[in-house]
């Protein structure tokens, strides 16, 4: 998902060649500005013109970025810290420029440099855009475009000088207001712009407080790790180095006295069917656990021996250590034969000497897993179950045939009150299991599989499993949306909801409107029902990232499918399709980023392989190759935020390797790279495009008619957009001669918005100002000005 704003950018002007440097008094407004007086002349430059500016972004280095925010009864206090380093000779003087979040009322604003106070300003969003369409014009990089619309911050900044660093604070409140109950926080930091080097380090933690219980929290951005001391406090914590990404961070909750709560995100389109996303979450004071049965069947073959071994005997005397009261178990071990520890359930409370038993355990003989799943089969009873099977190997003994294994183990597990109870968490640890027998069977006992990699632990696997799992609320559960019709609801079958955790459910939907939605289950045998009325499935807009984190969903389960049932051609080209239109690449579709490929089209213009042409799925369903797939393919189906954007290997003029963004979304659109243009999916190649010149007026006047395109042309001054059914081809090419655009009376308005004029006949020796630094005449040539986004500076990602 790409986003539309940026925390921040830093406007450098760097003179190179000994030249003093001029003061930095001059503002970067829409209006022209005249140059304050220097206080010695400058001596000449050159004589018969100045060569055209060099844009040179290397040397800023970003050390870190510390990012606090306190969100408390929906007042958040983001306070921003980072640390710029000048580790070049020469130098940086210029002004900071901070996009604010869409929305944001800024109550408060401190801004300090090593412990000065800055004097900032804001500016309201007509005003930045002035400065936004300046600075594409002169700097000829339309990534500020993707701010459109959003207010600015700016101050002075002290230079840098050579070797020097400078510390920059910053904090600014804003009130958080609920949609459909529903907060949501932005810390707007997009991909680097004009700078390819990362941030060293980033730590961005949010502590959150409410007088209500926090029920549901979702980052759909990043992998955050979350901490929940009650149900009124929680700490959402992320932190990475060398940091490259191109999302801003999100975070949504809700607040509710439901003992349960609910959130409903949705999107849609006009006149297409809408996408909706349910967080169902339990608190975690008032949440009544089911009382489950445990059973543990650990392989304890041959090909276990040594630290596997320990491992897994340790998961074992874990799992029993962290019971419920109320909880039984039981522990079924199998090599070539199988053995329980006790041919009954135990309570919890007294489970005997089970260490004994569990270190009595020695890795030797074949692999029986038939045996084994058999024998906990009969152990299960009219309680909720929990199966946690591990093993590392394929069948041996016993039932050794894996279709008949599952059918016979199926109809053992499922006959009368059993069907509902049992859940099968399988393990898979290594790469010799198959993963055929192990997915198929969690996902008919409505369960997971967990493969646990050479040189992963096996022990850490089963107690971070077990630790999400262990405490059931809800089991059986079952939605109703009430009035709104949906379909291609992911998951497909609906799993326990556990203390601790959240579900996450995606879809699809008609008609929009408001609604009731009921959540019902049970809970120690007796029917549960929740019902919350008041919830609207939007007609229009919403939240963007919801499409591909469907499409992320059902991209994994249609790859499931076809590897647990075989290939066929209308669940490919599924894919295929999904793929191109909502950018999540596949084996199926890795050759839409290839540049080379650009012929692949169907009739309609859109990039698809045919289904012959797919690659099929392996035929061995054990080994390393079969274990990454079945792993990636898992996933995919129960993902929580859409799937990274595709990137492709690339090298700079000096030959090192950087990472290049190879698809994109931008402007409820998908993009894909083609031979360094962005070319929209939906475009149809048999047509010819209307050309309009990047940074042309007419240009800008697209942009004035549909601001909403700024974060699409953002993604740089070569691409093909569609419009209203009418391909746009943005090019740089002889944009100094009159494009098809100019010459022809476009349906936009003509008129540019209000600008800094660029003066392009400006005499030698006359002054003018660039970027709010007044360098006198041809001296202004001679900048090497750098823009380098004190949010992220990272690495490019629109060329």
């Amino acid at each position: 998902m790409k986003t539309s704003t940026m925390l921040a950018v830093l406007l450098v002007a760097l003179f190179a060649l000994g030249i003093p440097a001029a003061r930095a008094q001059g503002r970067i407004t829409p209006e022209p500005v005249i140059p304050p007086p220097i206080d010695e002349p400058l001596p000449p430059i050159c004589i018969d013109g100045c060569p055209p500016p060099i844009w040179n972004m290397a040397g800023l280095e970003i050390p870190y970025q510390r990012v606090n925010v306190t969100i408390e009864n929906q007042v958040a206090v983001t306070h921003v810290e980072q640390l710029f380093r000048n580790p070049t000779g020469q130098l940086l003087e210029g002004t900071y420029f901070f996009p604010l979040p869409p929305g944001a009322a800024v109550s408060q604003l401190t801004m300090w440099v090593d412990g000065v106070p800055i004097e900032a300003k804001i500016l309201p969003a007509a005003e930045a855009r002035g400065i936004y369409d300046a600075i594409v014009r002169q700097m000829r990089d339309p990534a500020l475009l993707e701010y459109v619309g959003s207010d600015a911050i700016q101050a002075n900044v002290f230079p840098i000088p050579p070797g020097g660093e400078r510390r920059v604070e910053i904090e600014y409140t804003h009130l958080l207001t609920a949609d459909n109950g529903a907060f949501r926080y932005v810390y707007p930091q997009s991909a680097g712009l004009y700078t390819d080097t990362p941030l060293d380090e980033q730590s961005i933690r949010v502590e959150l407080q409410s007088a209500e219980a926090i029920r549901t929290l979702y980052s759909p951005s990043h992998a955050v790790a979350i901490d929940r001391a009650s149900d009124f406090s929680a700490v959402v914590g992320y932190e990475a180095a060398n940091v490259a990404p191109t999302d801003d961070f999100e975070l949504f909750y809700t607040v509710s006295p439901e003992a349960i709560g609910l959130t409903l995100l949705s999107y849609k389109e006009p006149n297409e069917d809408g996408f909706f996303l349910l967080l169902v979450a339990p608190g975690l004071e008032t949440s009544e656990v089911v009382a489950k049965d445990v059973i543990i069947v650990l392989d304890t073959s041959g090909s276990m021996e040594g630290e596997k071994m320990a491992q897994a005997q340790a998961a074992a005397a874990y799992v029993i250590e962290h019971l419920n009261p109320d909880d039984r178990f039981a522990l079924v071990s199998f090599s070539t034969g199988v053995s329980l520890y006790e041919p009954t359930l135990l309570p919890a409370g007294a489970p005997g000497d089970y260490h004994q038993y569990i270190d009595s355990l020695t890795a030797v003989g074949g692999t029986n897993i038939s045996g084994a799943l058999l024998e906990a089969a009969n152990l299960v009873g009219e309680r909720p179950t929990t199966i946690l099977f591990l093993t590392d190997g394929l069948a041996t003994e016993g039932i050794t045939d894996t279709p008949l294994l599952l059918q016979t183990v199926g109809a053992a597990l499922r006959p009368d009150f059993r069907a509902a109870n049992a859940r099968v968490f399988a393990f898979g640890v290594g790469d010799d299991v198959d993963t055929t027998l192990l997915d198929t069977l969690a996902a008919e006992q409505r369960g997971t599989t967990t493969y646990v990699r050479p040189g992963q632990a096996v022990d850490e696997a089963v107690s971070g499993l077990y630790a999400k799992i262990g405490s059931p609320v809800l089991t059986d559960l079952v939605l109703d949306l009430g009035g709104i019709r949906a379909d291609q609801v992911y998951p497909a079958t609906l799993p326990d909801l556990f203390a601790g955790s959240q579900l996450v459910v995606a879809g699809r939907y008609r008609d929009g409107g408001p609604t009731t939605i009921t959540l019902s289950g049970n809970a120690n045998g007796r029917p549960q029902t929740f019902t919350y009325a008041d919830q609207t499935f939007r007609d229009e807009g919403g939240e963007p990232f919801i499409p591909r984190l469907w499409a992320t969903r059902a991209i994994g389960h249609l790859m499931q499918q076809i590897r647990l049932n075989g290939e066929n051609a209308e669940l490919v080209q599924s894919i295929v399709n999904l793929s191109t239109r909502y950018g999540v690449i596949t084996p199926y579709t890795s050759f839409l980023i290839e540049e080379d490929d650009i012929d692949a089209q169907t009739s309609n213009g859109v990039p698809l392989m045919d289904a012959s042409q797919a690659l099929a799925a392996p035929a061995a369903v054990s080994g390393a190759e079969a274990v990454e797939r079945a792993a990636a393919e898992s996933a995919l189906a129960v993902a929580e935020a859409p799937a990274p954007m595709a990137t492709m290997v690339a090298t700079d003029a000096g030959g090192q390797a950087i990472a290049q963004a190879a698809v994109q979304t931008a402007s409820r659109r998908t993009f894909f790279l083609r031979d360094g243009v962005w070319v929209d999916s939906a475009h149809d190649p048999a047509t010819a495009p209307r050309v309009i010149a990047f940074a042309s007026d007419a240009y800008f006047a697209l942009l004035s008619a549909r601001p909403e395109l700024g974060e699409a042309l953002a993604l740089g001054e070569e691409m093909i957009v569609v419009v209203d059914g009418e391909a746009l081809r943005i090019t740089a090419e002889g944009d100094d001669a009159p494009t098809t655009a100019q010459a022809t009376p476009a349906p936009y308005p003509v008129t540019p918005p209000e600008t800094t004029p660029v003066d392009e006949a400006t005499p030698a020796g006359q002054g003018m100002t660039a970027f709010g630094v007044g360098v006198p005449g041809c001296a202004s040539a001679l900048l090497l000005p750098l823009l380098v986004m004190a949010g992220w500076g990272l690495s490019r990602r629109k060329r």
